[in-house]
């Protein structure tokens, strides 16, 4: 299992990321002039224009792109880019090509920093000759920001807990983040944690998420395609270490499908927040394994949280009274959590 503790040592979040990102030149060089050469077709014999920042794709945009320069092809070389440069096998669906119906569409889903061309294969070619650009693509294709919604997304749950928290002893707690993403509610538990009077050696932090260059940047606070977030999430988290509660968190990969990498009865709160119901986790039986498998790491007494700000229809596929029975299946006893519910270990 993969995991890092955080620090906020540049030089050491460097030495790290050479762990994950071992650039090797993947042998496309055949596959790059076959590319180049469709496009060159499709930009001397395409009416329809070709792909620029803001261009509103039309369905005769897509269809000539896709005659000319099938998103099949394009996405088989940067699949090949994907695999040679990252350590480890990366989950693919993330990046602008999984959902895309051509080309065009892919190219607009790109950070407008890699909007330099249309062609997709001098994008590639300028990836391969700078090794900074390609770790700030790698970072926009798996962390791409519509992924990710900050510090304080759930107010209202944080209010709850603190209720919680006050009504507990001060002693050792032992804390999940079961879908920790890139790390801002891992840390915003910390702090909560620290002001509710616990000291850094009366609590313990896992992060989990199933990406290894989010366990990176959660770890490290840092995130090479976007300057500005990482500088404002060092900031924001700069008093969680100056109090010297770094050492109390740990982020690591985790599949909570497959398995808790965790002993039973292990956690006296969990939470997961932003997983169960969308994108990611939405098919029933994922759904109940999911849970039982957090529910049998809770030790008796425990809390198990659950929170979304899903979109798009998700949560008309898995209703809070849906999540509700599952937890209740999974001998959870269902509460009202601020935005979320809670399911409460009961004691044997």
């Amino acid at each position: 299992m993969f995991s890092l503790t955080p620090s906020l040592d540049r030089e050491a979040a460097l030495q790290r990321l050479d762990l994950l990102v071992t650039p090797r030149i993947p042998p496309i060089q055949n596959a790059l002039k076959r590319l180049n050469d469709r496009f060159l077709v499709y930009a001397a014999t395409s009416p329809a224009p070709l792909p620029v920042p803001g261009l509103a794709v039309t369905p005769e945009i897509r269809r000539q792109c896709e005659l000319y320069l099938p998103l099949s092809e394009v996405a088989r070389c940067f699949k090949r880019l994907y695999c040679s440069t990252l350590s480890y096998a990366p989950i693919l669906s993330s990046t602008p090509f999984h959902n895309a119906l051509s080309w065009a569409d892919a190219y607009l889903a790109l950070p407008p920093r890699f909007q330099s061309s249309a062609n997709p294969a001098r994008l590639l070619e300028a990836l391969l000759a700078d090794r900074d650009l390609l770790v700030e693509f790698m970072f926009a294709s798996f962390l791409p920001r519509r992924f990710y919604g900050g510090f304080n997304r759930y107010p209202l749950q944080r209010k709850y807990l603190e209720g919680w928290l006050a009504g507990r002893d001060k002693k050792q707690l032992r804390c999940l983040d079961a879908a920790c993403g890139t790390g801002e509610e891992t840390y915003g538990l910390a702090a909560l944690l620290l002001a509710s009077g616990y000291g850094t050696d009366a609590f313990r932090i896992e992060g989990w998420t199933l990406d290894p260059l989010e366990v990176w940047a959660a770890a490290h606070a840092r995130f090479p395609h976007d300057p500005h977030r990482e500088s404002a999430c060092q900031s924001e988290i700069a008093a969680i270490f100056e109090q010297g509660a770094g050492h109390c968190q740990v982020f690591s990969c985790a599949d909570l499908i497959s398995s808790c990498p965790a002993a039973e009865g292990e956690f006296d709160l969990i939470l997961c927040n932003g997983l169960l119901g969308g994108p990611i986790i939405n098919q029933r039986i994922e759904l109940e394994l999911a849970v039982r498998n957090l529910a049998a790491i809770l030790r008796r007494g425990g809390l198990l949280l659950a929170a979304d700000s899903f979109h798009g229809g998700w949560k008309k596929n898995i209703p809070r009274e849906t999540l509700g029975d599952v937890f209740k299946a999974c001998g959870l006893f269902v509460r009202e959590a601020g935005e979320g519910i809670g399911g409460l270990k009961l004691p044997s």
